[in-house]
């Protein structure tokens, strides 16, 4: 089965002074697994089912507002979808063809791509993040939607009211109670004096109401732990060196990644000039660690996704979406990067270290 990412273009790779390759690459051990075929393959049953030689190829459309160049971090989470379809008994080329539309880090792409989905009569649409999955059901309300990393809140609705406002649109989610102040408060664990911070955040990543949620937890949180917050916005990769530069005029102590689908497609970027600036951050999922980042809490989205693959198994089988409750997540995972931590000049507490997850050395 082909996984989610393009064929990488050879060559040697540079890193930034901290140790931190730059954003063309996820490193030579990701890059074994990458690989995609640009022949756009037929997702309808009718023009499948000729060159599967097999009537019953069901038609899967994915829909991301990520790139699709490998640097995106996006992909991995993607990939471990697509790892998961083999045990649900689905193989690309035989029984399953796949039309992957890829954002490019645009989310106002997102509705036409999701159009061309669903004229191409797809069985099924996957999505990654909720502006994806807003697009794909302002496209169609009868084809069913499996999202990964769903973003929506039933904050103040009835379980009943919660599926009634998905209709066809079910999957797990990523966003947790609290998430965004105790990530402020690891934040300050690992840097000592932290008293200024910078918030790199997406404001329309998703609904008003969760964007001011977000903004209204991490505001209380400063003000108890007395950090002075100061919110610089970004909405693609042409934002972020002056969002950066924004931070360090402002002397920020460190930075803190907003849960975004747009910013987590750029962590690659944001990691790189994190370390060229030297400023401590604390990111929403670990990709941005592995890649270089000191910090992270939140889900483990590879495993979420494998999780989601499961829920696309059940609809396959007859299930109907809106019976299917969105997932919420359980459990989150701290990652520290200690070679980081080093580089910056920290000594994480030896107790953090011991309630981590994960240490990268």
């Amino acid at each position: 089965m082909s996984a989610f990412d393009p064929k990488r273009t050879s060559g040697s790779q540079s890193a930034s002074p901290l140790g931190v390759p730059k954003a063309s690459s996820w490193g030579s051990h990701e890059a074994a697994r990458f690989h995609f075929t640009s022949r756009r393959c037929n997702c309808v049953r009718r023009s499948c089912a000729g060159a599967a030689g097999n009537e019953d190829t069901l038609g899967m459309g994915v829909l991301t507002p990520g790139r699709s160049d490998s640097s995106d971090a996006s992909l991995r989470t993607l990939n471990a979808f697509m790892s998961a379809l083999p045990e649900l008994g689905y193989t690309e080329g035989q029984n399953i063809a796949i039309e992957r539309k890829f954002g490019e880090g645009h989310a106002d792409r997102l509705r036409g791509l999701a159009t061309e989905l669903v004229e191409r009569q797809v069985d099924v649409i996957v999505v990654f993040s909720t502006p994806a999955a807003r697009a794909a059901k302002q496209a169609t309300t009868t084809i069913p939607i499996v999202a990964i990393s769903y973003g929506r809140s039933r904050r103040g609705r009835t379980r009943r009211q919660s599926c009634a406002a998905r209709g066809n649109v079910t999957g797990t989610a990523f966003l947790g109670p609290e998430l965004v102040s105790k990530r402020l408060q690891l934040l300050r664990e690992i840097v000592p004096g932290l008293s200024r911070v910078a918030v790199l955040w997406h404001p329309s990543a998703y609904a008003e109401r969760t964007m001011k949620g977000m903004l209204k937890e991490i505001e209380s949180a400063a003000q108890t732990l007395e950090i002075k917050l100061q919110l610089v916005s970004a909405a693609g990769p042409d934002d972020l060196t002056d969002a950066i530069s924004a931070m360090t005029r402002e002397r920020a102590d460190g930075f803190i990644v907003f849960p975004s689908p747009i910013l987590f497609g750029l962590y690659p970027g944001i990691v790189t000039l994190a370390a060229n600036n030297r400023l401590p951050a604390m990111y929403a999922a670990r990709e941005g660690v592995e890649l270089g980042g000191l910090s992270s809490y939140g889900v483990n989205l590879p495993d979420l996704a494998r999780a989601t693959a499961i829920y696309l198994g059940k609809i396959l089988k007859g299930a109907k979406p809106a019976e299917l409750p969105v997932q919420q997540p359980t459990k989150f995972e701290l990652v520290i990067n200690l070679k980081t931590a080093q580089a910056l000049g920290l000594s994480v507490p030896l107790s953090l270290q011991q309630r981590a997850d994960e240490l990268i050395e």
